[in-house]
């Protein structure tokens, strides 16, 4: 399943980009709902590139039909991302620490001029293989996805404003 997310922000996109390649801008992202708090497992930085891994979970609810293939302990994933802040952009992949088999996601981000901010479009490919459910589970991720990018960006805007 192919899906879209689009951020906005009060900043200019080069500031943007720079948070979500600071390790430090994942410390903020408690109390969230969809998600448990994230875990930075590495952060290396060459230049403009920076590569992030860090591991996130699932703190959502799954409907009965998504639990019985599903179980909501073990979706718990490392997303694995270059960030090129010379270009504005990102690349992700989620690594499953479980379900391997049955889900893979990757996608990307880019930081745009938007009036006086910046908006942040994400694009990325979502399988998720499970026989009658597979597509239900698809759109379920990616309205989850899509409701915690809403709930992060407040908290984006408040790390950007305390690093100005």
């Amino acid at each position: 399943m192919r899906f879209t997310a689009e951020q906005r922000y009060p900043f200019a996109p080069a500031a943007v980009a720079a948070a979500y390649a600071d390790p430090g801008l994942y410390a903020t992202f408690s109390g969230l709902t969809r998600l448990t708090p994230p875990e930075v497992l590495d952060h290396d930085v060459d230049g403009d590139r920076v590569r992030l891994r860090i591991r996130y979970g699932f703190g959502g609810h799954l409907s009965p039909a998504a639990q019985a293939v599903l179980d909501p302990a073990r979706l718990t994933w490392v997303e694995e991302s270059e960030h090129d802040l010379a270009a504005c952009t990102t690349r992700f992949v989620m690594v499953p620490d479980h379900y391997g088999d049955r889900f893979s996601c990757r996608g990307t981000y880019r930081f745009e001029p938007d009036g006086d901010g910046a908006r942040r479009v994400g694009e990325g490919e979502l399988s998720v293989r499970a026989l009658v459910v597979g597509r239900a589970v698809e759109r379920a991720i990616v309205s989850g996805l899509k409701e915690h990018l809403e709930e992060e960006t407040p908290l984006v805007v408040a790390y950007v404003s305390a690093s100005a």
